[in-house]
């Protein structure tokens, strides 16, 4: 008996050991600050911006990164996806490379990352909110910037958003980058599961249809919003390629992980990040907006250039859709571009053709790369 006290005394202290390293690790790997721009003595360059910074936007405080190169670069509101679910941590780990052509706004939607708090209501988090959101940030940074008009570029879950923003102030705007974007998703969804379905049915993978089965989408559009937020429709999209990237296999690695190795949050930020996206995101109406709503038909038409970003293995928001509106849409210069190796985010998987696509074409107006 007082072997086992011993050793349950010692487990214990192990586990209790391992628990304080690892959240030493985590503290000292969580500085909270993005990383600066420095010049090849290791010295800040002198008009670059690396900060973080919150605002009252929507009377709540929100948070956003903006950092560049040069201040005086044109500026970019960029607007993440999930919904509300930020995903500056990828940002950070790929290194795009949009800081050196704008000055960028990562802003943290309300409710999500840096922009979650008690402050936020679950009733406010509708699109028409997050809309006003979008606008009221992008006139806090025509003041700060001392310019008319900004660029915006939205991926996946933050294209409705910016579709309406720039739909209803199209003055406010030099133009859109639109990269997967939302059209009929109710539509996209059936479709990926069509192709899943039938990727199993070849790889002879009985285990995989068997759990796909458990959503008939074809015969029963109940189970609709229940595969659209289930983890399996996750995995099984990253399994396939046809996820958030072609080579990202692993949410946990590629995902959960990154967000808790990024410097630009403090530990408390990145406990924010997961609170908001478990316990906080699902008792809202987005998802449901979301698969409800037709955004394009909502929005036939925009008084601003527009640039259309797809992976060709994008099943999360379907490409064909995207196109089939992007030629439907009227706009007054457009440009539809595929990217051949690219799932849902080309941004992080062929980031240097989107760096020519901005240089040549949407800093001049043009459309000579597209499709």
């Amino acid at each position: 008996m007082k072997t086992f006290k011993i050793m349950a005394i010692l487990f214990l202290a192990m586990v209790f050991g391992a628990l304080v390293l690892l959240m030493t690790v985590l503290i000292w790997i969580s500085p909270g600050k993005p990383e600066p721009f420095l010049d090849s003595a290791g010295n800040s360059l002198p008009q670059s911006i690396s900060e973080k910074v919150f605002v009252q936007i929507g009377g709540v405080q929100q948070g956003m990164f903006i950092r560049s190169k040069n201040s005086q670069n044109p500026v970019l509101l960029y607007l993440h996806g999930g919904p509300s679910f930020p995903n500056y941590f990828l940002i950070d780990k790929h290194k795009p490379g949009l800081e050196d052509y704008f000055s960028v706004c990562y802003w943290e939607q309300r409710g999500g990352g840096l922009s979650y708090s008690p402050e936020v209501y679950v009733e406010s988090m509708n699109f028409e909110q997050l809309v006003a959101d979008a606008l009221e940030v992008t006139h806090y940074l025509r003041k700060r910037f001392g310019k008319e008009k900004i660029f915006l570029l939205a991926h996946s879950g933050g294209t409705p958003i910016a579709l309406r923003a720039a739909a209803q102030n199209p003055d406010l705007y030099h133009g859109y980058i639109a990269m997967a974007q939302i059209t009929d998703q109710a539509f996209s969804e059936r479709i990926a599961y069509d192709y899943m379905l039938q990727q199993y049915q070849e790889k002879n993978d009985q285990k995989s249809i068997d759990q796909l089965k458990q959503y008939p989408l074809i015969e029963n559009d109940s189970l609709l919003y229940d595969f659209y937020t289930s983890g399996l429709r996750d995995k099984m999209m990253h399994e396939l390629g046809i996820g958030t990237m072609r080579e990202m296999k692993s949410i946990f690695t590629d995902v959960f992980l990154p967000v808790w190795t990024c410097r630009a949050y403090t530990l408390p930020e990145k406990f924010k990040i997961w609170r908001s996206k478990f316990f906080f995101l699902p008792k809202t109406n987005l998802n449901r907006e979301i698969l409800t709503r037709n955004f394009a038909d909502e929005v036939p038409q925009l008084d601003i250039p527009i640039y259309f970003f797809s992976g060709k293995f994008d099943y999360t928001v379907n490409m064909g859709l995207s196109k089939d509106y992007f030629s439907k849409l009227q706009a007054p210069i457009k440009g539809f571009y595929t990217f051949e190796n690219s799932a849902h985010s080309p941004l992080f998987e062929e980031n240097e053709k989107v760096r020519q696509i901005i240089e040549k074409d949407v800093l001049n107006r043009r459309v000579d790369l597209a499709d």
